[in-house]
Order: C-alpha cells, then sequence, then structure tokens
C-alpha cells in the first residue's frame, strides 16, 4: 500500500509539473469578431497577465479584480500610444481559464487590434493563442469538464434557437451532471464490493450488500439504456435535419427550394431533367436547422448518362436522410386518379413505386404509419385545378402553388413539425447526448455492466471479476467527461474552436 501511496504522488506530481510547464507562457488573442467593429476585445491568460496591464497602461497598481477601469495604451517599448480603452483584470482561479486573466477593450478598427497584438508579442513570455487554447486551459485547470468545453464549442457554432438552447444545456453542465450521477454511482458499487472482497472474514459488513450493488447497477443500466434510446435526437439537432427533395422530373423540386430559400438557388427551366447535380442549402425553420437537398428528377425509361448519374445520387441523398419531401404534380395526380378510379393513398403507393423508393413504404401488416421515414407530401401546382377539387384531398397533404406561394406557410407549418419529432425539444431535465463519442463511451460502459450482471447471476459469482467490470465501466464514464483523456481526443474537440477561445 505505501509503495502504491508513493507511485500516486509522484504520478501526481508530475502529471501536475506537465501542466504548470505547459501553462508557463502567457497566451493573448483578439477574442471578437475579426473585421471593422465598435469594440474589439483581446485576451490575455497567464501568470504574465498582469503584467500586460502594468506594462500597457499606466496604473502602478492592478485595478480591482472585475472592475472595469478606461486608460490609455501604450506599447511598452515605444510608448507610442495606441488607443484609448477599458482594462478589466481577473486573477485566478476565479477567471474563465482559472488563471490571471486580463481584458482590453479598444476600438475595433484594425491597424488598433494589430498595433495592441503586436504590442503583447513584443513582450518576454507572451504567445498567441492557438485556436481552442483559452478553452484548453480552463478545461486543465478543471473549471469545465469535456462535455461542458463540447457544448461551449457547439454554443459558437449553434445558428438555430433549438441548437442554442441544446449547446447552452450542455455547456451549463447538463450532461455533466447526469454523467457524473452515474459515476457516484459506481464508484460507490466498487468500493461497497472491494470492501466485501477485503473485509469479509475480519468485520462485520451490512446484509444484503452485494446485492444491493448488483440492484443499484441494474438500475443504472436501465438508465443508460433509456438516454441512448433517444433517436438520436441530439445528433440530428446538433449537425441539422438532413431533408431530400424527391419527385419525378418537372414536378417542381427546385421550384419549392428557391421558394423555401427566398432566392434562386436551383435552376428552374419548362424543360424536363433540368437539375442533375444535388444542390443543397441550409434553413432555420421556426428555429430547427433544416439542411435541405433538391435532387434530379427519378424517371425510369431515362438513357442520358448525366441524368442517370443524377438520380444514383438523388437515391443516395434519400438513403442518408431523415426527412422526405415527397413533390407530386396536380394534375398527373388528377388525371393517374381519374382513369384507375383511384384514392389518393393507392396513387401515392404507385407513384413510390415509380420512383424506385418502395422501401419508404412500411408494410401496412404491421399496423404502422405508412412511411418509414419521416414523409412530407407536397401536392404541387394547386393553382392550375379547381379549389372544390383540393379541398377533397387528406388534410395531412399539403396543397401548394410554387407559382403563387399559396400554402406556404402550411408547408413551413408541418415541416416545423416533423423537425420537432427528429430533434425533440432541449430539455435541463432530459439532457440528450448529440456526439458520436459519447454514444461509443456509454456503448462500452454498457458492456462492461452487462457482463457485471451476468457474473452477478451466477452460483458463484466472482466479486473481484465483478468489481474489476464495474472499474472499466468507470473508465468509460470517465473517458465521456474528461477525467480520463488522451491527447488525441482532446485535440480533436479543441480544434473546434477558434483563436480567442
Amino acid at each position: 500500500m505505501l509503495i502504491c501511496s508513493n507511485l500516486l504522488r509522484a504520478l501526481s506530481r508530475k502529471f501536475k509539473t506537465q501542466i504548470l510547464r505547459q501553462n508557463s507562457s502567457t497566451i493573448f488573442a483578439l477574442s471578437s469578431g475579426l473585421g471593422k467593429c465598435g469594440v474589439a476585445v483581446i485576451r490575455v491568460s497567464g501568470p504574465e497577465a498582469g503584467t500586460a496591464i502594468s506594462k500597457l497602461t499606466t496604473l502602478k497598481e492592478l485595478p480591482q479584480p472585475r472592475t472595469v477601469v478606461l486608460r490609455s495604451i501604450k506599447h511598452p517599448i515605444s510608448n507610442e500610444l495606441i488607443d484609448k480603452g477599458l482594462i478589466l483584470w481577473l486573477p485566478g482561479p476565479r477567471s474563465f481559464t482559472g488563471e490571471d486573466s486580463s481584458e482590453f477593450h479598444v476600438h475595433g478598427g484594425v491597424a488598433v487590434i494589430n498595433g495592441l497584438l503586436d504590442a503583447l508579442a513584443s513582450m518576454p513570455k507572451f504567445k498567441l493563442a492557438e485556436p481552442g487554447e483559452f478553452t484548453r486551459r480552463a478545461f486543465s485547470n478543471g473549471k469545465l469538464d469535456l462535455t461542458e468545453v463540447e457544448g461551449l464549442a457547439d454554443l459558437l457554432q449553434a445558428e438555430t434557437e433549438a441548437q442554442r438552447k441544446q449547446a447552452l444545456l450542455q455547456a451549463d453542465g447538463s450532461l455533466s451532471k447526469l454523467y457524473e450521477n452515474w459515476r457516484h454511482v459506481l464508484k460507490h458499487s466498487v468500493a461497497n464490493l472491494e470492501a466485501h472482497i477485503d473485509f469479509e472474514e475480519t468485520e462485520t459488513l451490512e446484509d444484503g450488500l452485494v446485492d444491493n450493488v448488483v440492484k443499484n447497477i441494474e438500475v443504472l443500466s436501465a438508465d443508460i439504456n433509456k438516454h441512448m434510446r433517444d433517436g438520436r435526437k441530439g445528433e440530428i439537432l446538433r449537425r441539422g435535419v438532413k431533408a431530400v427533395i424527391l419527385g419525378e422530373p418537372n414536378v417542381g423540386k427546385s421550384s419549392l427550394l428557391n421558394l423555401l430559400c427566398q432566392r434562386p438557388a436551383s435552376i428552374v427551366t419548362p424543360i424536363s431533367g433540368t437539375t442533375r447535380d444535388v444542390i443543397q442549402v441550409t434553413l432555420n425553420i421556426q428555429g430547427y436547422p433544416l439542411v435541405l437537398s433538391d435532387t434530379a428528377g427519378l424517371r425510369k425509361d431515362s438513357q442520358d448518362v448525366i441524368e442517370l448519374e443524377g438520380m444514383s445520387r438523388a437515391v443516395d441523398i434519400y438513403q442518408k436522410a431523415d426527412l422526405v419531401i415527397l413533390v407530386i404534380d396536380f394534375q398527373n395526380y388528377s388525371n393517374w386518379c381519374h382513369r384507375h378510379a383511384a384514392d389518393f393513398k393507392t396513387y401515392i403507393l404507385h407513384y413510390i413505386k415509380e420512383l424506385g423508393v418502395s422501401d419508404l413504404i412500411n408494410d401496412p401488416k404491421d399496423g404502422q404509419t405508412m412511411f418509414k421515414k419521416e414523409c412530407v407530401v407536397v401536392l404541387n401546382k394547386t393553382d392550375l385545378d379547381s379549389k372544390a377539387v383540393c379541398d377533397k384531398i387528406h388534410k395531412n397533404i399539403v396543397k401548394l402553388s410554387c407559382k403563387t406561394e399559396a400554402g406556404i406557410s402550411d408547408l413551413v407549418t408541418v415541416l416545423a413539425q416533423h423537425l420537432k419529432i427528429l430533434c425533440g425539444e432541449p430539455s435541463q431535465e432530459h439532457p440528450s447526448m448529440n456526439q458520436v463519442r459519447h454514444r461509443e463511451q456509454l456503448l462500452k460502459c454498457q458492456k462492461h455492466l452487462q457482463s457485471f450482471l451476468e457474473d452477478a447471476s451466477k452460483n458463484k459469482p466472482d466479486l473481484v471479476i465483478m468489481a474489476e467490470h464495474l472499474r472499466k465501466a468507470l473508465t468509460s464514464l470517465g473517458k465521456l467527461i474528461g477525467t480520463v483523456t488522451s491527447e488525441e481526443i482532446l485535440d480533436l474537440i479543441f480544434r473546434e474552436f477558434c483563436i480567442g477561445k
């Protein structure tokens, strides 16, 4: 035990020394946006952050922490005035990075910014920060765990309201608290098992100690399973819902894309088969991100090599899509139903078969919904037929005219409903994981928990092996929040950040 303790202390000292050596330099960077702006913020962090204030200003003493002061800012070598600006002193550990930090708020002209950055670069032990280096130091100093870091990165990238809410919840620790609670259960369970192993013969232990551990692990395993059975809502919201517009040639797919994005993103002509390649746009639909792809029209009788390649790409995009927007020409539908004396559902089945995407339809024997994927059926060109005929169509079908824009608000409402189903609503009580990395580590954790439960069900379970299963599960959760890390994983995560964050 003494050897182990000494080894742990030595490793701890080595680790702390590495962090101190790594953070011995003072970093600086522009934290506000590039280009001309009203105010620019230059952030400084490290042991010389206070020196930056004393060398660049007339202050003889550092200002009160977290109190803004207005001062002239001069170059430390030439003593030339750079600008007048606001100075902020943030001594560690009560700062974003956990280190001594300072901020310079100056006018946002390019020359002012470059002058201040040049002044900081001229000082010994100062260096320009790398992308994400401020946040990496915050992580190293225990100010953020890895899930909070990822949430912060997502917050910087968020383009819609739902993405912002999800990222903010994660950056604020919603996932961290959940995973820490699970780690607490595992640590407590390992401690109880090891106590039973070490002291069973010499100490009086609580009755049913091992049984209680097994029950706790059963509950934990069920909670993790429930957390993972979320339809990947968090991941879909983070990257955006992939939607594809499908239909025959010349039914108005490109016109629909242009109408939704309010610009001529796709070429529209009366010539059948104009669209050959995939045209993709990103939209914000009532706070949800939609990555919408216009594709080549699908038909069986084409001999054109380029059109065939376009159709192949359309089917490939369809296979990867979360949401299908099926566009139908109103006149084609009306004529077909008149000839075959059929209803709209029968026509839909025929239409999908003709498109060659029959796998979109569920087997009616299973009693499920009609479509395997989320699907919106759009009946376009309704301006060419009477309103009386339109009113007979099923209420769940969106009736639209890309020419007159009649029905576009209904389509947006229906799209938003489907996006909400696919993405869910960000919630503090039920946070969603939104990274493939999270799912991978939880699957590994579950594998070890299942091995534990299988061993526990044996007539003579080996408690030593069972405890080892729990330790491995604990390691997986540690990798999830960053208590167990590798430099490769950290590099991948912090690469998402910009300079100054």
